[in-house]
């Protein structure tokens, strides 16, 4: 969808919250995270063309989406995609509703707890076991126990890479099963005393030879003051030295950093990346972090464990996770000058 469009959109109008025109990316979950809605098919081993084959019981969730809009013909399903444990849908709010967008979605849930009630009275059948309706939702599986989440897509750009986000499970999830050592949350990596929780190609410490991406506020300064050379010198210093083969390590917090890091990325190169927050469970990298996971170019750190209410970084967070990448850059390389002198 054009992204002028979407700013055509009114947010949330004064008086109107969760009613006003808006855009709502709505996710519902199986908790136990049993694959009852689906089977994912991996033909020939391509990712590229990863679908998901439903169930009865996940033929019965979309239906659901469907049932919603016929009664509230406000709503717009821009994209959704049915996944084994889970469902994503992006909800367009078409004009001011009576009720909230909290409401519908409660009534959508509702709908689709009874085909999971359901779905547990006919396995409980199949397992010739004696149970009545009544308690049928804590044996052997409760299914869709917990309420849909719920976010507002309220930001420049959020819709686009929502959709694209939404389309591409399948091929993300694939890719994850076909190399999971790279997306498997490892804790307990130590780089010279600090512990770190990682996610991606761990023998990326094993390389010979790293430096750190670190843009000064001197040299961004002295650019929005005309003279831009030493920071143009810099980023440029970065993408030449990733091409002789030395590892980039950085937060990538600034925009010139995350500039120097989009061309690592367009060019393959390897990198690691000091993550803000730990690694919530299920956790995968997004877009081109996790292409450049699943070939092995990346290396994720974290120094801390995952927070939930954290949404953005501070600048104490910001002096330490730089300190820790120069630190990274240190320890690695004197290992490897060490290693040397051995030999």
């Amino acid at each position: 969808m054009e992204e002028r469009e979407q700013w055509q959109w009114h947010w949330q109008e004064t008086g109107t919250a969760w009613k006003g025109v808006g855009v709502y990316h709505v996710t519902l979950t199986v908790p136990s995270r049993e694959p009852l809605l689906g089977t994912l098919i991996i033909p020939d081993n391509d990712p590229s063309h990863a679908r998901v084959e439903r169930t009865a019981l996940g033929n019965a969730v979309v239906n659901e989406l469907y049932v919603m809009c016929k009664h509230y013909p406000e709503i717009r399903i821009l994209q959704f995609c049915l996944m084994p444990d889970h469902l994503h849908a992006v909800i367009h709010v078409t004009r001011v509703m009576e009720t909230s967008i909290r409401s519908v979605v409660r009534g959508y849930w509702q709908g689709v707890k009874k085909h999971g009630r359901a779905y547990t009275l006919s396995v409980a059948s199949e397992l010739n076991s004696e149970i009545t309706n009544e308690d049928a939702s804590g044996y052997p599986f409760p299914v869709f126990t917990a309420r849909p989440f719920i976010r507002p897509l309220s930001r420049r750009g959020q819709l686009h890479a929502m959709i694209h986000y939404v389309r591409m499970n399948p091929q993300r999830l694939a890719t994850k099963r076909l190399k999971p050592g790279f997306f498997r949350v490892q804790n307990g990596i130590y780089v010279g005393m600090r512990r770190y929780d990682a996610v991606g190609n761990v023998a990326l410490l094993m390389e010979r030879r790293f430096d750190t991406v670190h843009v000064r506020s001197t040299m961004v300064k002295a650019a929005e003051h005309g003279d831009d050379q030493p920071l143009r010198n810099y980023m440029n210093s970065r993408v030449l030295m990733a091409r002789k083969g030395v590892v980039q390590v950085s937060p990538f917090i600034s925009p010139q950093e995350k500039r120097v890091m989009q061309v690592l990325l367009h060019e393959g190169h390897p990198f690691i990346l000091l993550a803000a927050n730990g690694f919530r469970e299920y956790y995968k990298p997004s877009d081109a972090l996790f292409q450049a996971c699943a070939a092995g170019r990346l290396l994720i750190l974290s120094p801390w464990p995952y927070d939930e209410g954290k949404r953005y970084i501070n600048r104490s967070e910001c002096v330490a996770l730089n300190a820790m990448a120069a630190e990274i850059c240190k320890n690695l390389n004197d290992v490897e000058t060490v290693l040397s002198q051995l030999t």
